[in-house]
């Protein structure tokens, strides 16, 4: 009989009887990352022992069916040796490989411990997710070798790119926001800019990495394919109604793509507070910009596509590629949690310019300003790749529908506002009235009308040339 080597998870429960059968034990485990079975040895398997090392480590059992049943092995002797030495001929690591027996039926527990250096295998690399051995190639290869190393895609260097070939303008931005933001002293700003870059931690030896080209070049797309962002209003999924395409340096892509979605994408309604106009927009402009820095300092520029910013008549998508930290999912960024960015050196630069916090608290200023304005909580998703987060507007009628409505329900403040100019300048015509306020032709001429209905106003002369004359108790009351 077996004897018991298991305790029950659940607390205050009794031990697991003795007579259990012993592939009952391993069945418990199969949902972890770190156990694997296989029937016979064969050396191909030195892949999966490849896979654990590059991953957190695990076990190997030989002997054992793909239900965790003990089948039996045979030649354990041999293979006691066998094992071993491959492992450390072939893929140069160390291995313990014990034999366990029940019954008459013997097997062979293989244990790998996680290397903090890559293992090859015959020049392949492998790497254990899940329950599944997958072979690393092209960007996920090299994310993983640049860890192995203890580096990240935006710290690697480029050759061959002077310093005197970066954007000047880039350089006068961020100076202007880091002295804005007091995380950098001025004997620092005051730095010529090969030394700020040295400074900021953007050189490898005497190169630029990475993150200096994307930061400070004019043209980061010579040097990183698929480096810009992409912009577009659709009216469903299948109908783009026109495109930006925004280029240059991660400064000018950012501030670019906030000022067309201000001026171009989202229309503002309009109201009057007294005589000052009030432009509100269906987003609040901070989850705008945190939504949009997250997507350029998270992105994983090695796999060659660009952001790509979808807006619709009652939503806004950001979209990114990339990946959560280990173990994370997308309900995590609703949370409280570290921060932990993609690309370091970008995220610090980003940081020391003032643009963004270093507590992880991006998202969560996207979920309190949408919250602020009375909009329903972002969506975060997080599958593979795709990286994104929907804002969801509390409107959806069209943006001319939005404009008209606000006009109706506004046309007392709407009203005063015209009243005031005329009382500034009586001369003045529809079209200076329309630019002033912002409001459409149409939109003056009825409320014209209305003050001349209500007795506030009369026209004096003809239509050019002549003046507005604001009455008496109109003059008293405003």
């Amino acid at each position: 009989m077996l004897k018991n080597i298991v305790n029950c998870v659940l607390k205050n429960l009794p031990p697991l009887p003795q007579d259990i059968p012993n592939y009952i034990i391993f069945r418990m485990k199969k949902e972890t990352q770190n156990v694997e079975w296989k029937e016979n040895w064969r050396d191909e398997y030195l892949k999966w022992v490849s896979g654990f090392a590059n991953a957190q480590g695990g076990k190997l059992y030989i002997g054992m069916d793909d239900n965790g049943k003990i089948s039996g092995l045979q030649d354990t002797r041999k293979l006691l040796e066998d094992i071993p030495n491959k492992t450390k001929d072939i893929l140069g690591i160390l291995v313990d490989v014990n034999l366990h027996k029940q019954g008459d039926k013997e097997y062979l527990e293989i244990i790998v411990e996680p290397y903090p250096y890559p293992i090859s295998y015959k020049g392949q690399y492998f790497y254990r997710s899940g329950s599944t051995k997958q072979e690393l190639k092209g960007a996920a290869l090299d994310k993983f070798l640049l860890q192995k190393q203890g580096l990240r895609w935006d710290s690697v260097p480029i050759y061959g790119v002077p310093t005197k070939g970066l954007d000047a303008s880039a350089f006068s931005y961020f100076r202007e926001h880091a002295a804005r933001s007091k995380r950098l002293g001025n004997d620092l700003l005051n730095e010529s800019n090969r030394n700020l870059l040295d400074k900021l931690h953007l050189l490898n030896g005497k190169h630029l990495k990475r993150a200096a080209i994307l930061l400070f070049h004019p043209d980061p797309e010579r040097f990183v394919t698929g480096a810009f962002i992409k912009l577009g209003f659709f009216e469903s999924d299948d109908h783009l109604v026109f495109q930006d395409i925004i280029h240059g340096n991660l400064f000018v892509q950012v501030e670019r793509t906030i000022e067309l979605l201000l001026t171009k994408y989202l229309r503002a309604t309009i109201r009057y507070a007294g005589i000052s106009r009030v432009e509100e927009y269906p987003y609040p402009e901070g989850a705008l910009r945190e939504a949009l820095l997250n997507a350029v300092a998270h992105k994983d520029y090695s796999l060659g596509h660009s952001i790509q910013i979808s807006v619709y008549e009652d939503k806004i998508v950001f979209w990114n590629e990339g990946a959560l930290p280990d173990n994370w999912t997308a309900t995590r960024l609703s949370m409280k949690h570290a921060s932990r960015p993609f690309n370091p050196d970008i995220a610090s630069t980003f940081f020391l310019a003032g643009l963004i916090e270093s507590w992880g608290r991006g998202t969560l200023r996207i979920i309190s300003e949408c919250k602020r304005i009375g909009l329903p909580a972002p969506v975060f998703y997080a599958e593979g790749s795709d990286i994104s987060v929907q804002l969801n507007s509390s409107k959806s009628e069209t943006v001319e529908k939005t404009v008209e409505k606000t006009v109706e329900k506004t046309v007392e403040n709407a009203a005063d506002h015209i009243l005031a100019l005329i009382g500034l300048e009586p001369q003045i015509t529809i079209s200076k009235l329309a630019k002033i306020t912002g409001l459409s032709r149409r939109g003056i001429e009825y409320n014209l009308k209305k003050l001349k209905t209500e007795g506030k106003i009369d026209r004096i002369g003809p239509d050019k040339g002549g003046n507005w004359k604001i009455n008496t108790l109109s003059k008293q009351t405003t």
